[in-house]
């Protein structure tokens, strides 16, 4: 199950393995995603007992979750799938970005108490959330906010000050810090989600003195978990016999 950066090199890698028969799933929440090397399936399951019957129909020997660390509902639904089927589950989760001296996070619990965060007072906002949960700042319409997504925002917010920007990672440093000057920010929304792909906002928030409202993970289930790629191809030799 994937989506991620992790979990395309890990579909690339395995797809050099005669060893497995390997197929990867994709919510389809991406409107042109990038091909993959395995065999591809886009879309939902119909929750728990929708993907419970595709282990079963399917014969599948290992399920790895490697959807993006705030999927929550996606995880969730794995976790309570492989339960039922006896299908050993892996979790594929880069680990958290962790506060270095010189950072400036205000964390909160979800992206709701973000709004709240950023006060009654006009602020100009670098909203980097993803689209999914950007309609929740409709709440705050006084302040300015840069939206980068990798698509558009659908359907458009409702806010009178904004700005769209869609691009897809990875970004660097330098031009996330020029982008954070040009657009004369100084408070970015974020999710702690880990990696190198988007840290570039926040070492240049870092660098600038910019305060990071970040929205950390929530507990994730109890399932064995891989933090890189590698591990987690250790993890898949070790449980599966060749196919």
């Amino acid at each position: 199950m994937g989506g991620t950066t992790e979990a395309r090199e890990l579909a690339h890698r395995l797809a050099e393995d005669v060893r497995y028969d390997t197929a990867i799933s994709l919510a389809g929440r991406t409107a042109d995603p990038k091909p993959q090397p395995v065999k591809t399936r886009i879309g939902g399951f119909g929750g728990a007992d929708g993907l419970a019957h595709f282990l079963r129909d399917e014969n599948i020997a290992l399920l790895v979750d490697a959807t993006h660390p705030f999927a929550a509902r996606i995880s969730h639904n794995a976790a309570e799938a492989a339960q039922r089927t006896g299908v050993p589950l892996l979790a594929l989760r880069r680990p958290e970005w962790q506060s270095l001296p010189g950072d400036r996070w205000n964390s909160v619990g979800s992206v709701v108490e973000a709004v709240s965060a950023l006060g009654p007072r006009p602020r100009r906002v670098f909203l980097a959330i993803g689209r999914q949960e950007a309609f929740h700042f409709e709440a705050a319409p006084q302040h300015s906010y840069v939206i980068r997504s990798v698509d558009p925002v659908t359907p458009p917010l409702n806010l009178p000050d904004q700005e769209a920007i869609l691009a897809t990672g990875p970004f660097a440093e330098g031009d996330e810090a020029t982008l954070l000057k040009s657009r004369q920010i100084d408070v970015i929304v974020a999710k702690n989600s880990g990696g190198s792909a988007t840290y570039g906002k926040i070492a240049a928030a870092r660098r600038l003195g910019i305060e990071v409202i970040m929205v950390e993970r929530r507990k994730p289930a109890d399932v064995p978990t891989a933090g890189s790629c590698d591990e987690a191809l250790d993890r898949i030799a070790h449980w599966l016999a060749p196919a």
